[in-house]
């Protein structure tokens, strides 16, 4: 009688992939966002102070130099972050990266209209940052709130918070009254953001937002004429979203 032998099959070999870390960090005029305190000066000229400020990114997205992409999302594509809660601002991405030459980076700021439905999260500190159904439903996707110093010299709160906006029939802003919805989500294309990954490597990549630039550029946000809140004032979000190309950056 002969034994047969059978050949051990050989354990499949995983591809080339690397892993890479977002470090967020907060900053106003290139210095670390020193929260309650009332020292920050914006281009129209307003003293102001940030309390609280929390966000969605998503649909993160990696162009290579071959003209290849890669958008982030086979675990998870929605990463919330938040100043007080320092855990947020360490995002490691659960896709695995192929490695070679990378041309630049692109995310959304706040959550596509596809992706953005009301009770998505069920869990804090996610589900606290849900936008009024009767004003669009879904998420806001940034709350900064903080408080600036008026003409008279009274210092007033603002509640900066970016959301779907509304148009309304007639001058007034009744709930009653609104005949469509603006998705004011927008697409971040990082300047600067080319990067080389290996086989095994963690690459972390240091994240800036820019508080200034929210109010400066290419418009001049003054708290004086917007006021305290903008959920229900389209105009004042647009601006909001019209300054937010540039406010991230690298930094190497």
């Amino acid at each position: 009688m002969v034994a047969s032998c059978k050949k051990k099959e050989e354990p499949a070999q995983e591809a080339p992939s690397g892993t890479i870390v977002f470090s967020v960090d907060h900053r106003v005029n290139g210095q670390p966002l020193k929260e309650n305190e009332l020292i920050y000066t914006n281009a129209a000229g307003n003293q102001y102070m940030v309390t609280d400020l929390k966000y969605f990114i998503s649909g993160i997205t990696f162009y290579r130099n071959d003209g290849t992409i890669k958008l982030i999302g086979e675990q998870k594509d929605i990463f919330y972050i938040d100043e007080n809660l320092p855990e947020t601002k360490i995002i490691r991405l659960p896709d695995k990266i192929s490695p070679g030459s990378y041309d630049s980076i692109s995310f959304i700021f706040g959550i596509s209209e596809a992706k953005n439905k009301s009770h998505l999260f069920v869990n804090p500190p996610e589900s606290l940052m849900g936008w009024p159904e009767v004003l669009g439903g879904g998420y806001h996707y940034m709350m900064m709130n903080g408080k600036w110093k008026d003409t008279a010299g009274t210092i007033l709160p603002f509640n900066f918070h970016l959301g779907i906006g509304q148009l309304y029939k007639g001058n007034g802003c009744n709930v009653d009254s609104i005949y469509a919805f603006v998705q004011n989500y927008f697409k971040v294309r990082l300047p600067g953001s080319s990067f080389q990954l290996a086989d095994q490597e963690e690459l972390t990549i240091h994240l800036t937002m820019n508080i200034e630039e929210w109010f400066e550029n290419p418009n001049i946000y003054d708290h004086d004429y917007w006021g305290g809140g903008i959920m229900q004032n389209q105009p004042a979000q647009q601006m909001a979203k019209e300054n937010g190309w540039n406010v991230f950056s690298i930094n190497h």
